[in-house]
């Protein structure tokens, strides 16, 4: 049962915070949503901010399912397996109304006032940037692009460029500029020499 209540405030957490932002997001409203009472909450997170870095380690462990069945996913070339994650991630934001990425969201709302978010935000993207730099240097290896290209600097490229994209789908509620931005990167990294950083 305890498992269970902190699952429920968890998975109520993440839509919450997704649609409203941690500001917007108040301890009575989960409550009243989860039919939790509020000792229960408190046994489990220390505090708001404690609960929303937990809700960060859920996505967290969404993203890695995710890169997990894309990036390693040896039937399809290296650059199929990236932009098949961010074409699911795309997916999955539609079904969740276009409210973009959560890791994104907060990092705008939090990172001028609080460094603890800034922090863990930054090092979750991080995590992504090194795994997608991983599959891209299997692309070098495979001569799919300019062998003379830094596989993190373009993953970082790729990502700043689908955080913003996913900025803009938020506030249009299309998925128009996701699309737009991974077909401007693949595109872009086929040509070769054009996509280098």
């Amino acid at each position: 049962m305890t498992a269970n209540t902190r699952r429920k405030l968890l998975e109520t957490g993440l839509q919450l915070l997704l649609e409203r932002g941690y500001n917007g997001l108040g301890v009575q409203e989960l409550l009243q949503a989860t039919r939790v009472p509020k000792g229960s909450f408190y046994h489990h997170f220390e505090s708001k901010q404690d609960f929303a870095l937990r809700v960060v380690d859920c996505y967290m462990a969404e993203v890695h399912a995710g890169l997990d069945a894309c990036l390693d996913d040896d039937t399809r070339p290296p650059l199929q397996r990236i932009r098949r994650f961010f074409e699911l991630s795309r997916d999955k934001y539609g079904r969740e109304g276009h409210f973009g990425c959560m890791l994104g969201g907060l990092g705008q709302e939090l990172s001028g006032t609080s460094d603890v978010f800034r922090r863990k935000i930054e090092n979750c993207f991080v995590v992504i940037v090194d795994r997608i730099a991983g599959c891209l240097a299997l692309a070098c290896e495979r001569g799919d692009f300019d062998a003379e290209t830094d596989p993190h600097a373009v993953a970082n490229l790729i990502l700043n460029c689908w955080e913003g994209a996913a900025l803009r789908s938020r506030l249009w509620r299309h998925p128009a500029p996701l699309d737009d931005v991974l077909d401007f990167c693949f595109r872009s990294l086929k040509a070769g020499s054009a996509f280098t950083p």
